[in-house]
């Protein structure tokens, strides 16, 4: 199999059908496009505890690059679902190659995350293994939420609007900038890279949720792996709709299209942490709210009636494929 995210095909074959998730305690059943498990704590209860989890498993050398992105990751699909979080469950996996100082400042750049998160660790387990080569961060991440807050993905119908938040590839763009210098110099000045390489402190979607279920909003998914395409994919196949995209009116900026030229990679494939998708009955009024608060948000489409999902570029139009493997697993080959 590729390196990365399964494929959606392999995903409802070789894992969601083997699953038997049976129980009245349980809001959502494992699906594409469903990140959180939604769970009652006791009968006649409208708060629910949330959990995601996800793995970081890119080869990086800097700490607050794979903490960030670990604990964010996790994070924002909790703030999707319109949960707050309370705390992180954290895994590590150790190669036998890495010595206790190492580890030492991995779990310090994590607790600084969580702490500026204003969540706490909350327990996990560590262990030094063979089977890796680098180290390997997993987070479960833990919230609540009322039960009439809850925006899952399978929540939005057609007739809707898709609104952007943050900008796409922002999460990617981050981790070459730190990761990559060295080939990038070859090209671009140090300033240019500075300035990508700092998004990686501004990949948390924390107020961009909150402002718009404050708005009014029918669903939310989180844009991580597989870029803006693979998001914009789950989120309609989780709830059976389809979409009319405006490709032009996705918001990138300007030096992630440039990095993914130099790296020969397809931006809108790429990691977009720090980015949501909104559907709303009134986008023009979400996304005045999110402006409120400086967040960049776009009116980027519609949802539809029809299993058709088109991106739109002018006179040409073209089908959304599946989710696929992340751009940045190219170059972390």
């Amino acid at each position: 199999m590729k390196n990365g995210k399964i494929s959606e095909s392999v995903l409802k074959r070789s894992v969601l059908k083997q699953l038997h998730t049976k129980s009245d305690r349980i809001l959502f059943k494992p699906a594409v496009g469903e990140d959180c498990a939604v769970i009652s704590m006791h009968a006649g209860s409208q708060t629910k505890l949330v959990t995601a989890t996800q793995t970081f498993t890119l080869d990086v050398s800097d700490k607050h690059v794979r903490a960030n992105c670990a604990v964010y990751d996790a994070l924002n699909n909790i703030y999707a679902m319109g949960a707050n979080p309370v705390g992180i469950e954290l895994a590590l996996l150790v190669p036998t190659t890495e010595n206790e100082a190492v580890l030492r400042e991995t779990v310090r750049a994590i607790d600084a995350v969580c702490e500026e998160a204003g969540i706490v660790v909350l327990g996990g387990h560590t262990q030094v293994s063979r089977a890796v080569k680098n180290i390997v961060v997993t987070v479960t991440a833990i919230g609540e939420a009322y039960e009439q807050a809850l925006t899952p993905s399978s929540a939005a119908a057609p007739g809707m609007d898709v609104i952007v938040t943050g900008y796409v590839g922002l999460e990617g763009t981050a981790i070459l900038a730190n990761e990559k210098r060295a080939e990038l110099e070859t090209r671009f000045s140090k300033a240019f890279i500075d300035k990508s390489a700092a998004y990686i402190d501004h990949i948390s979607t924390a107020m961009e949720a909150a402002s718009a279920i404050g708005a009014g909003v029918a669903a939310i998914h989180d844009a991580s792996q597989g870029g803006i395409f693979g998001a914009l994919w789950d989120m309609a196949e989780a709830s059976g709709i389809g979409l009319d995209i405006d490709l032009k009116k996705l918001p990138i900026r300007q030096d992630t299209i440039e990095i993914s030229e130099f790296f020969d990679i397809n931006p809108y494939k790429l990691l977009s942490g720090g980015s949501l998708i909104i559907i709303a009955a009134d986008g023009t009024r979400v996304v005045r709210e999110l402006e409120k608060t400086g967040q960049n948000a776009v009116i980027v489409g519609a949802t539809t009636d029809s299993n058709d999902r088109v991106l739109i570029s002018g006179e040409e139009r073209r089908f959304l494929e599946t989710a696929q493997t992340d751009e940045i697993y190219k170059v972390f080959n």
